[in-house]
């Protein structure tokens, strides 16, 4: 029989289960932990709906790894921020004690919940993940053996994912990780976080508090995780009046920023900088940039708060300096640049604009020819993402042709195809 897996992000936040109770008490301050302590934590995040860590620790209970095993995992885990053994018991006999302020339980879900998570439900095989998750660790192995101040930590772990269950496994994996310090590539980095969304993780489980090598920021990077990015991103940010709801100008300008988990920190900083500066330099008149910023956000000239953005060359010199500052406080070591321009797709990206001026949408057609000297004389890549968000914002009629051509573009310039089919209106008969 197939196991059913659970929909963990529909229940938690961030890491959860025994690795997330490990990496609470390694990340208390003050006093020694003592087994009265632990045994209160833990009655408590089971109240608060952790229902996993009284499931992990009876999966490790029942099964048939030795003490020595299970202690070694366990101070891997905590950091050695609690031991049982100084407490004048053995680690079954604590976990014993868990379990029991961590009784099993259900949560109660109504019916229409229930079918909602059978949806996203989880379906990796357990033969396969075992064999995954014993790669990653064993992929990993050297580094983890170098900073666990624990014997034998790396075969326990090992033992966990084969003989108890390979998605505790990972979790503990990880904890170990992020307890350490232990640094992982990027390409490690992004199969973790891939099979985290396999198995249905919050995105905190697998990146919060990860060590993770970065290959330098590249301003001409494409292949981001989140559809819009650079000033198309900035202007779905501002569009129209609605952006006050989400905080202060400020605090929208920072929310482009945080598109980033899973990137090279910084990145959509960096990005962002790149298609401003691009304009700023550019021979592009005032108002001609000011009209382009206006058609993509979908912005009326207003009065009072929401005129941040009157003079738009001095709006696009305030989101760089914050671009700057923030690249500044994430790597201080970066100076920004520009990437080279992808001229050699002008000529496609200029075909796709000029159809965009044929359109009955009065706001694109009047800006479509400030659009054409973005391609013909700033960047063919900028010119293609501010037609995309155009054709999204006013929700311009597209064909199947039409995409078909539109996602071409977007796989030769290195965007992946959500860059395009998350932003569009669904193709016209």
């Amino acid at each position: 029989m197939a196991r059913v897996r659970e929909v963990y992000y529909y229940d938690h936040g961030t890491d959860f289960g025994l690795s997330g109770f490990a990496g609470a008490l390694a990340g208390r301050t003050g006093l020694r932990l003592d087994e009265g302590v632990t045994l209160a934590l833990a009655a408590r995040r089971a109240a608060d709906e952790d229902v996993p860590l009284g499931r992990d620790v009876r999966l490790l209970l029942d099964s048939g790894l030795p003490d020595e095993a299970l202690h070694a995992v366990w101070l891997a885990a905590v950091r050695r921020r609690f031991d049982p053994a100084e407490e004048g018991t053995d680690v079954r006999a604590w976990m014993r004690r868990v379990s029991g302020a961590c009784p099993p339980r259900a949560l109660e879900r109504d019916p229409y919940e229930e079918r909602s998570l059978d949806e996203v439900r989880p379906t990796v095989a357990e033969d396969e993940l075992r064999g995954v998750v014993a790669a990653e660790i064993a992929a990993n192995g050297a580094g983890l053996a170098r900073a666990v101040a624990v014997p034998d930590a790396v075969p326990a772990l090992l033992r966990v994912v084969r003989e108890v269950d390979a998605d505790l496994g990972l979790r503990l994996f990880l904890r170990v990780a992020k307890s350490y310090s232990v640094p992982l590539g990027k390409e490690s980095y992004d199969r973790l976080t891939a099979l985290g969304r396999r198995l249905a993780y919050p995105p905190d489980a697998v990146h919060e508090g990860l060590e993770v090598h970065w290959p330098p920021l590249d301003p001409g990077r494409r292949d981001l995780g989140v559809g819009r990015f650079g000033v198309q991103m900035l202007a779905a940010v501002f569009r129209g009046t609605d952006w006050h709801h989400e905080g202060t100008v400020r605090e929208n300008i920072l929310r482009v920023f945080d598109a980033d988990h899973g990137e090279v920190p910084g990145s959509y900083a960096a990005v962002l900088l790149e298609d401003v500066r691009r304009l700023l330099d550019s021979a592009l008149s005032d108002e001609a940039v000011a009209a382009l910023w206006r058609a993509a956000s979908r912005r009326v000239r207003v009065t009072g708060e929401d005129e941040f953005d009157a003079d738009v060359r001095a709006w696009l010199e305030r989101v760089a300096g914050e671009c700057r500052a923030h690249l500044a406080r994430i790597d201080p070591c970066y100076l920004p640049y520009v990437s080279s321009a992808r001229t050699e797709l002008a000529e496609p990206v200029l075909r796709e604009v000029r159809e965009a001026a044929r359109t009955d949408v009065a706001e694109v057609r009047a800006v479509a020819p400030v659009l054409e000297d973005v391609v013909t004389t700033v960047d063919p890549d900028l010119g293609f993402r501010l037609l995309l968000q155009l054709l999204s914002a006013y929700a311009v009629p597209v064909t199947g042709a039409r995409r078909a051509r539109l996602l071409e573009l977007a796989e030769r310039l290195g965007y992946g195809p959500e860059h395009v089919e998350d932003h569009l209106p669904d193709p016209a008969n």
